[in-house]
């Protein structure tokens, strides 16, 4: 059975940093695409940033230059680097794995930045 754990989440001063991450288990070979996704209160899920087999990242426009992913694959682990934090970041963060007629999500993770 395919999963994905998030971890990483909490509470951080706006300009702060957090570090989140996805480990995969189960699959029979690294998805054709990763990603994080986040949700807000009242929002609808909206990508935060995705890497591909092929390597090519792709950023929101909210976030780039602020956020990096990037990923262990000799570990199956994915990772989000964000910094320079905004209180608009609050969300729940979900590792995405997708491709080749399969689609899953993690179970989430609450990140709050708050003064």
């Amino acid at each position: 059975q395919a999963q994905l754990v998030e971890s990483g989440g909490g509470l951080v001063q706006p300009g702060g940093s957090l570090r989140l991450t996805c480990v995969a288990s189960g699959f029979r070979s690294r998805p054709y695409e990763m990603g994080w996704y986040r949700q807000g209160l009242g929002n609808e899920r909206e990508l935060v940033a995705t890497i591909p087999n092929s390597g090519f990242i792709n950023y929101a426009d909210s976030v780039r230059g602020r956020f990096t992913i990037s990923e262990d694959r000799a570990a199956n682990t994915l990772y989000l680097q964000m910094n320079s934090l905004k209180v608009e970041d609050t969300a729940v963060y979900y590792c995405r794995a997708w491709g080749y007629g399969s689609n899953y999500w993690g179970q989430g993770t609450q990140v709050t930045v708050s003064s």
